[in-house]
């Protein structure tokens, strides 16, 4: 029979050897905020997305942007795609499982928007060709991953991966870094807001300063909103 704790103590145990090199992300996900601020202060969008307990970690993220995380402030643009039911459910139906998200971000991606995508494995065929989608349609693509070196970080612009073998501390610590990322995107939002009211502090053909994105062209369209359904923009 096993002693009475070690289940817990095996965890924590696991938990607390990842903590050692994750404090070596700051400076990462400070610039993550930072960028998204920016990014999504201007129009820009945050699509996220992964499979399973993933899954459920995007939306959480998603939430956060769309409501908030401490205090009051606007609400920002962000979209969990496996969310869209219907949309992924006739898409696997039509194309194949592996194509649920890419052709989502062919739909939505704009240049200046960021495309999130989860995976403790970091295998997913289906985030993989959702990654390469991005690429396509120039959107920035992050990953949170397991282990490095694996196929999603290998075809993402960026990853911040957390080193362990096990799966619930790699899901545990991109709770973690949602978190984070939202709380220095709200620390930057300020500073994003301004820029974007006033567009003479980036002139064209000049380069933005770290962190800060050119204010995004305005998207044109009518947004549709069923009753308990999610906007789907159509396109003028």
């Amino acid at each position: 029979m096993m002693p009475a704790g070690s289940l817990l103590d095996t965890h924590l145990t696991n938990l607390a050897a990842a903590l050692v090199p994750y404090r070596r992300c700051e400076r990462q996900l400070a610039r993550w905020g930072a960028d998204l601020a920016h990014r999504l202060a201007a129009g820009g969008r945050l699509l996220v997305a992964g499979n399973g307990g993933s899954a459920a970690e995007a939306q959480h993220l998603t939430a956060e942007l769309v409501g908030k995380l401490r205090d009051d402030r606007q609400p920002l643009s962000a979209i969990a795609l496996h969310a869209e039911t219907s949309a992924l459910t006739a898409i696997a139906n039509d194309y194949g499982y592996a194509d649920v998200y890419a052709r989502q971000v062919r739909a939505h991606g704009r240049p200046g928007d960021v495309l999130l995508l989860l995976s403790t494995s970091g295998t997913s065929a289906n985030l993989v060709t959702a990654a390469q989608a991005a690429r396509d349609v120039g959107v920035t693509t992050w990953a949170l991953t397991g282990t490095a070196p694996n196929p999603l970080a290998d075809a993402c612009d960026e990853v911040l991966a957390v080193a362990s073998p096990d799966t619930q501390v790699v899901q545990e610590l991109h709770l973690v870094t949602s978190h984070l990322l939202c709380e220095y995107l709200e620390q930057e939002l300020p500073a994003a807001l301004a820029a974007v009211a006033d567009p003479a502090t980036v002139h064209p053909g000049e380069p933005a300063p770290a962190g800060r994105l050119p204010a995004a062209p305005v998207r044109t369209g009518v947004e549709v909103v069923l009753d308990g359904g999610t906007g789907q923009q159509v396109d003028a």
